[in-house]
């Protein structure tokens, strides 16, 4: 079963653009420094709020990448433009039968 990081947070509308601009570099450091590293994606909701919805191979690795934080320019500039981090959660995604 794969790993699912789901973070929600709120970005000021100034710095939407910075988000976006930055969205390219951070995917591109994970996919390079963060083993178990699978996809993410990116919604936008009301009120300035944003959830990001990651997915891991094993909660191991979800935890090391936690653990290793913003530790590389792309992933840096991502996590700059956040104002507020409003709730991260952790769960298991079952294998779908027949899949």
């Amino acid at each position: 079963m794969t790993t699912v990081e789901l973070t929600r947070f709120r970005v000021e509308p100034d710095r939407v653009g910075d988000l976006l601009r930055a969205r390219p570099a951070m995917l591109a450091d994970f996919l390079a420094d963060r083993e178990g590293f699978l996809d993410a994606r990116l919604v936008r909701l009301p009120d300035d709020q944003w959830l990001d919805i990651v997915t891991w191979s094993t909660p191991e690795d979800f935890a090391a990448s936690r653990a290793k934080g913003a530790d590389i320019p792309g992933i840096a500039a991502f996590f700059a433009a956040i104002a507020e981090l409003v709730s991260a959660e952790e769960g298991v995604a079952p294998p779908i039968p027949g899949s």
